[in-house]
């Protein structure tokens, strides 16, 4: 059912916590299932050096919430805003057709807490 690493990411998740002065944060939240995920981001130069979240869900939730938080470290913020649902998916070894729509959140959050930080230089 699931991948030996999606289980790795629920059991042991990877950027837990929050970022306390982040300079980006976006929150999502799927109403059929209930998961809701939370990410904070920590933007130097143009490069995300630090990722936080907080996720209220299922296992795949955690995992790929996890999972979205180690593709985005280091990344360039245009290069995090090319990381989707598939791509997370793939990261983990797939998730079951069931919950893919916890992939689509994980990088949807990632999205919204970008979209937070420049709207913020934009304003600064």
């Amino acid at each position: 059912m699931y991948s030996d690493k999606v289980m790795d990411h629920f059991q042991n998740p990877r950027n837990v916590g929050e970022i306390k002065d982040a300079d980006g944060i976006g929150q999502v939240g799927n109403p059929t299932c209930g998961d809701i995920m939370k990410i904070y981001l920590k933007v130097e130069d143009n490069i995300i050096k630090d990722v936080k979240f907080k996720t209220f869900g299922c296992g795949a939730a955690v995992a790929t919430s996890s999972m979205v938080t180690e593709l985005a470290i280091g990344k360039t913020i245009e290069e995090a805003l090319e990381l989707t649902n598939k791509a997370v998916a793939e990261a983990l070894d797939g998730l079951p057709p069931k919950k893919m729509h916890c992939s689509n959140l994980a990088a949807d959050a990632l999205h919204a807490a970008i979209k937070d930080y420049q709207e913020k230089q934009k304003s600064a």
